[in-house]
């Protein structure tokens, strides 16, 4: 079995998700607006190339996103396909004369939210259920209690938290809807990995989203958060592993770091990865995709994909033999952690 298509069990769930899998924040028009027809044509092609996991969320699109992967989705074998979403998030209906930017042009007309009441969670749930239209939710997700602060740089603040409405609203809720089946697994996405320990000591947990944190360009999670989530039994999802877009492109004059323009320092330190890649004979996008598989706890990558051009570059460099000198001379330039597994 090729990598992309080798599965591994979500938690102790009976759930098992392709190495490879999809998110869905293309389809909710992140950065740019998608037509529905190209965000059909590459979720059909996912799961005919043998992929089974996808991402989505109320606030990608506003609900956009939810219902174009719903649309695929509900023509397909509902065995061939897992779907995770999430809670946290309300949609409100936007003011008529409201404008200005967004990460989801031409999106739904709504504003975000953070709700985190047990009302609010349960609202969530049944919207997001109308706008998938599948039958069954297969993972349920509490979305960002930081408010997504920890977005645009990985770290905290610490000033925002929805930790304690999370666990006293949510939690027994999600955790309701698992026991009676209703979903399979439960957990958390986030862009941190210090909020996600917290939950990790205080529920109990199937699976975290972890998003942009465990990369090639960042590993700060290895130390304490991982191996919590290997003793814990938690599997862990890696979002954003091209760290919003400079480990897909590369260096280019226009590359995205954490939504934004990479910095001069992190443009030059990729350079240098992009060289040893050309040396070693594979592409970054290999090494970015690959990286984190090597650790026990991660049971899926899941790069957006907005074109079956792209999915098809994914396909590949999963497939692409990646040699074991690379990782160790990553390492031997202090271009990766020392003791990050890599790989075998």
């Amino acid at each position: 079995m090729t990598i992309h298509k080798a599965r591994r069990r979500l938690g102790t769930t009976d759930l098992e998700v392709t190495t490879l899998g999809v998110g869905g924040t293309g389809w909710g028009n992140l950065y740019e607006p998608m037509q529905d027809e190209d965000c059909d044509t590459v979720i059909r092609q996912a799961v005919a190339s043998g992929l089974n996991y996808f991402d989505t969320a109320p606030l990608y699109g506003h609900g956009l996103s939810e219902e174009r992967l719903g649309r695929t989705l509900q023509q397909l074998d509902r065995a061939s396909y897992i779907v995770s979403t999430k809670v946290g998030w309300r949609l409100d209906p936007l003011p008529k004369d409201a404008s200005g930017w967004s990460l989801f042009p031409e999106a739904h007309r709504y504003q975000q939210v953070m709700d985190y009441s047990r009302q609010g969670i349960l609202d969530s749930i049944e919207a997001s259920m109308e706008r998938l239209d599948i039958g069954q939710i297969d993972i349920l997700l509490m979305h960002d209690p930081d408010e997504g602060s920890s977005q645009w740089d990985g770290w905290p603040d610490t000033e925002v938290s929805h930790f304690e409405a999370a666990m006293e609203n949510a939690y027994p809720i999600l955790d309701d809807l698992r026991s009676k089946g209703h979903v399979k697994a439960i957990g958390l996405g986030m862009n941190q990995w210090q909020m996600l320990a917290r939950f990790a000591e205080a529920g109990q947990f199937d699976c975290f989203l972890l998003a942009g944190r465990y990369t090639l360009l960042e590993q700060t999670p290895l130390d304490e958060f991982l191996p919590m989530c290997t003793e814990r039994q938690i599997s862990v999802i890696i979002g954003g592993p091209f760290n919003s877009g400079i480990l897909a492109t590369g260096a280019v004059d226009d590359a995205r770091f954490e939504y934004k323009a990479a910095p001069p320092n992190l443009m030059q330190r990729v350079k240098g990865i992009e060289a040893m890649c050309i040396r070693h004979g594979i592409t970054l996008q290999a090494a970015a995709l690959q990286f984190p598989l090597g650790h026990t706890a991660v049971a899926s990558v899941i790069p957006g994909m907005r074109a079956t051009s792209e999915l098809e570059t994914n396909l590949e460099a999963m497939t692409m033999d990646v040699p074991s000198d690379f990782w160790t001379e990553l390492k031997d330039r202090e271009l990766i952690h020392p003791n990050a597994p890599t790989p075998s």
